[in-house]
């Protein structure tokens, strides 16, 4: 696997510091949440890949057939090809800790490659993910970090869904937490701020 086997950004951090890998929703690109890593992770070397399924020419991680209706074939090749592109630049970097941040799509894909390779992740923020299956994971995330944030009332991602999501999470020995807000699909600022404390505690080994 290429370090290049998507098109991406790559910004800098502290020599030997966390390498923080995120993920954009579906329409964005690679610069969606590169300021936001930033602010979150100040010290780490940030990774941001674009999708390279295109939905009408809009950028995603992996196809789909209708809201909420995965083509899961096309997921199992995208969750293969973005393990292995996380983990070519993690050897690479040799990072003290290995974060995600994923919004909607980006937080599906980068759910997926948690499930599919526990390890790879030290800590993952997945910001209104959308799982509408029930996962498996090939492994155990005990020792894993997790943090879920929703809307109450998202009409994409159904807090039911979330909350189910938190239990298989919970199931496979991951330690979660969950913030939610009042209203839909938007990131708001409880959001950050839940997820700038998890990447603090997370760098400390917390």
């Amino acid at each position: 696997m290429s370090k290049d086997a998507y098109i991406h950004k790559l910004l800098p951090g502290s020599p030997g510091g966390p390498l923080l890998f995120v993920f954009h929703g579906t329409g964005a690109d690679e610069n969606q949440l590169l300021s936001l890593g930033r602010d979150l992770a100040p010290q780490a070397t940030i990774v941001s890949p674009r999708g390279d399924v295109s939905e009408q020419g809009a950028a995603r991680f992996f196809r789909r057939t209708g809201e909420g209706v995965y083509d899961m074939d096309d997921l199992t090749r995208a969750t293969d090809k973005m393990a292995g592109f996380v983990n070519t630049h993690v050897e690479a970097a040799k990072p003290s800790a290995v974060l995600g941040l994923g919004y909607s799509n980006g937080a599906n894909i980068l759910a997926s490659v948690v499930f599919a390779t526990p390890a790879q992740f030290d800590a993952a923020v997945l910001m209104h993910p959308l799982i509408p299956f029930e996962p498996e994971v090939k492994g155990s995330l005990a020792g894993r970090h997790i943090l879920l944030t929703a809307g109450k009332h998202d009409p994409i991602c159904p807090p039911n869904l979330t909350t189910r999501l938190e239990a298989y999470l919970r199931a496979d020995g991951a330690d979660v937490t969950v913030e939610w807000h009042e209203g839909g699909h938007e990131v708001r600022p409880n959001e950050i701020e839940a997820a700038r404390r998890f990447f603090a505690d997370a760098a400390q080994g917390v």
